[in-house]
């Protein structure tokens, strides 16, 4: 019989949060991260809010826990000040102590420092120390040196599948451990904000120059966000074995490809609807037994039609309380799925429904709308959480409460 896959550790650093503390901390005093830039240089500065971190890079050497160093992009600094955490709440101290796997996402890698620098690294006639970026922009530059800086030696990977990233990496993680291969692997994204993510999905008409609205008939779009977040997965024996602390259980997961578009998902919510269908399936539990949805939520026009359709196939007229946290956080691409997976754990820690920011109005496709206040002391036991990539690459995990 395949083992159980537990989550033993988590951490996280967001807009609203530099830790999972402090993420709870601003969900719970409903207080978004959505604003305007301070550190990217566009000519949309103070135009198109973002959910930014709120450090400087040079900053974020000290929360990463190494010294001030070249080649080391933004985007490695989120993910090693949030694997920092994961590791110390999972109480690792030693990543060699048993065969530990790294299963790291991106999207955009390096991209956040190598496009500043785009002008000299073509100049033949310049060099210096910028050229050690250049390599940096491969999305498996971070993975390495998150990898080389913590001591990672076992399986190391890389998965890069837009806005369902980070869940793929979650699902890999618990295959893997499914299959005998690894007692315990660590899993998440990480994504800085760039001018050419920015710029992409604002020439695609997807964003929003309000603090986006999702779920919301008035709603024209996301707004894009950065982070990172890791969770440690560990087997049923190892965690046993190790008297690990258990945290939630990863109870089921599901990928489905509709190919419906290469950045539109299907109108009727086709492989939205398969993933959760099925990632509900493995877990063994029933549509009656799902407490709340974190939703994917992207405030775009195509995604959240797409997604309520989705729930309204799969639930009927019983659909759980749905949120999206993206108000929260920004649409944080690759990091994403880590970082709403987290968000399922506190749910369920907490007993906490997290709410809809900046819903004003149902949608007229739909007939459910989604949670608007903060809801506490509500029984959660078992969280869907939704991430949906360009190309139709759809990821949902069921995060359910540990019962020892």
């Amino acid at each position: 019989m395949a083992e159980r896959v537990f989550i033993t550790g988590i951490g996280m650093i967001t807009a609203i949060g530099d830790n999972v503390a402090g993420n709870l901390h601003h969900l719970r005093l409903q207080q978004s991260g959505l604003g305007y830039s301070s550190y990217i240089d566009t000519i949309y500065k103070n135009v198109l809010p973002v959910a930014e971190v709120k450090h400087a890079s040079e900053a974020l050497f000290a929360l990463a826990g190494i010294p001030v160093k070249e080649g080391y992009t933004r985007t490695t600094l989120l993910g090693l000040a949030a694997m920092r955490e994961a590791l110390q709440d999972a109480g690792i101290t030693d990543v060699q102590s048993a065969p530990t796997g790294f299963i790291n996402a991106s999207t955009v890698g390096g991209m956040c420092d190598t496009e500043k620098l785009y002008f000299d690294i073509i100049n033949p006639e310049k060099t210096g120390s910028f050229l050690q970026y250049i390599d940096t922009l491969d999305c498996a530059d971070c993975t390495q040196r998150i990898a080389d800086t913590v001591g990672f030696s076992e399986h190391i990977a890389t998965i890069s599948t837009a806005c369902s990233s980070s869940a793929n990496a979650l699902m890999f993680g618990a295959r893997m451990i499914k299959q005998g291969m690894l007692p315990r692997v660590v899993c998440g994204g990480t994504e800085a904000l760039t001018r050419f993510t920015l710029n992409g999905f604002n020439s695609l008409k997807n964003v929003d120059k309000q603090f986006c609205r999702p779920f919301d008939q008035q709603r024209t779009g996301l707004n894009l966000g950065e982070g990172a977040a890791y969770l440690v997965l560990e087997s049923e024996s190892f965690a046993r074995a190790n008297n690990s602390r258990i945290l939630a259980e990863l109870s089921g997961y599901c990928n489905t490809n509709e190919a419906f578009h290469p950045t539109s998902p299907s109108p009727d919510g086709d492989g939205a609807y398969e993933a959760m269908k099925m990632a509900l399936a493995m877990s063994g539990h029933s549509l009656e037994e799902v407490s709340y949805i974190n939703v994917h939520g992207t405030a775009t026009l195509n995604n959240d039609v797409s997604e309520g359709k989705a729930l309204e196939r799969l639930f009927g007229d019983k659909v759980p309380l749905f949120s999206s946290t993206k108000p929260f956080t920004g649409h944080t691409l690759a990091a994403a799925g880590a970082i709403e997976a987290i968000y399922s754990i506190l749910a369920i820690q907490h007993g906490i429904i997290f709410p809809n920011l900046n819903f004003s109005e149902r949608m007229e496709e739909l007939n459910i709308s989604p949670v608007t206040t903060l809801m506490e002391g509500y029984p959660v036991n078992h969280v869907i959480s939704n991430s949906f990539g360009f190309g139709g690459n759809n990821a949902s995990l069921v995060i359910s409460k540990y019962e020892g």
